[in-house]
């Protein structure tokens, strides 16, 4: 690998890289691309990453760019090839194969399995994370290669639910533990951590609400039991920690660049240090429901986010756009997708619900003021992206308030000037 200065470098190879790629080369055909991977696979999906327990699965269903992606893009990549080491004042990167000096840098180093350092044996054999292409492969080795019958999936959000739900495809008897009272805490209210935990017993799945591992036993190095807070003890031979996933900062750790809970930066992208950029999971920006700086790790936000750096790092003006919550989640065939302040209350704060009689589909949609800051679906999802652009857009919705959870809602019944804006302006998935 040369070690020539390079226009930009990207660190990491996800959603928000991708994103960074295609905005540069808009702006900048022919401008050095350096790219740089700890995984060794092509750009994947990670939200697909369950597929890959299927027995005979085409990896090609997971890429989220054509394989010749970086060539048609001329980028210089080197995946499996990792950031050893961030020097910001002498504009540099490290790996194991040199130096890489830059001009412009993005981080998308995304996030790492958080892995509680009270719960003994997590080093054991046949205990696995669930964040990645290597470690689903691994699961999948595993119970091909041993006579596991029986698995515990820790943590009752979004990866834990997505682990059970392959794991269970498999035929493999589940526990899922949640530390919180419900499934799917911060997604869900409790009406639709319901729903979601009934189809999630009704496929067969044991749920453990209220409780979490305190010790993976391993007898022999292998994982065979794991110890709940409540002392239950529960057999497996497979354990997936699924608690969740913290900004990779490593990198930008003791350096320069401000790190909080992710690397902070502001509404461009950009970090403390000049003309270094960070995105994705890694990235902690403003949410702007909230006014808070925070993570956002959602794959929307992540490619907006490496759009709006790889447009800033060649020259450009970024479009703004809204970052807050959203997520999507189809619980064992139950769909669910919540969205901004979702699950808020309290004094400012108007809820309004609404369940069909069968009790298969539940909304609420969140006001303050006569503006949605949040709104909630299982079941029927169809029109949530009416509802996601009534969000980011801060719709005043006074006039049409009483008709919010009934079917009679929809876009004709938005003001003019706003449908106006959807037809000549850059409208809303609806």
């Amino acid at each position: 690998m040369k070690n020539d200065r390079v226009r930009y470098l990207v660190v990491g190879n996800s959603t928000a890289a991708i994103g960074a790629v295609e905005a540069i080369r808009r702006l900048d055909p022919s401008g050095t691309i350096r790219l740089l991977s700890r995984e060794p696979h092509h750009v994947y999906s990670r939200p697909l990453i369950p597929m890959l327990l299927e027995p005979d699965v085409d990896l090609h269903r997971l890429d989220l760019r054509p394989r010749d992606f970086y060539e048609a893009h001329g980028v210089d990549k080197h995946l499996g090839l990792a950031a050893e080491r961030l020097d910001p004042r002498e504009r540099t990167v490290w790996t194991r194969e040199g130096p890489v000096p830059f001009e412009t840098l993005l981080l998308a180093c995304g996030g790492k399995p958080f892995r509680p350092a009270e719960v003994g044996g997590l080093d054991a054999c046949g205990v696995f994370s669930f964040t990645g292409w290597d470690d689903a492969v691994n699961i999948r080795s595993a119970l091909e290669t041993s006579k596991v019958s029986q698995a515990v999936v820790v943590g009752g959000g979004l990866i834990g639910i997505k682990a059970a739900e392959a794991l269970r495809a498999r035929g493999i008897e589940v526990t899922l533990v949640e530390l919180a009272d419900r499934v799917l805490p911060l997604a869900l209210d409790a009406r639709g951590s319901r729903m979601a935990a009934a189809a999630i017993r009704k496929a067969g799945v044991e749920l453990l609400c209220g409780t979490t591992a305190t010790c993976i036993e391993a007898p022999g190095g292998r994982a065979s039991a794991v110890r709940l807070r409540n002392g239950a003890c529960l057999p497996c031979g497979l354990v997936v920690m699924a608690i969740g996933v913290a900004p990779n900062a490593d990198l930008a750790a003791g350096t320069d660049i401000r790190v909080d809970r992710g690397i902070v930066v502001d509404d461009r992208c950009e970090t403390s240090v000049k003309g270094i950029y960070a995105a994705g999971d890694v990235a902690q920006g403003t949410d702007a429901l909230t006014g808070a700086s925070r993570p956002i790790p959602i794959f929307p936000n992540a490619f907006w986010q490496g759009t709006t750096a790889g447009t800033c790092m060649a020259g450009g003006e970024p479009r703004p756009a809204a970052a807050f919550a959203m997520n999507a989640v189809e619980v064992f065939g139950l769909p669910t997708i919540s969205v901004g302040l979702a699950t808020a209350s309290g004094e400012g704060t108007e809820v309004l619900t609404a369940e069909d009689e069968a009790g298969t589909s539940y909304k609420r949609i969140v006001l303050r003021g006569n503006r949605v800051v949040g709104a909630l679906f299982v079941g029927d999802v169809d029109r949530a992206g009416i509802y996601t652009g009534l969000i980011r857009d801060r719709v005043d919705v006074g006039t049409v308030k009483p008709l919010l959870t009934t079917d009679e809602f929809g876009l004709l019944r938005l003001p003019q000037q706003y449908r106006k804006h959807l037809v000549l302006g850059e409208g809303i998935e609806a």
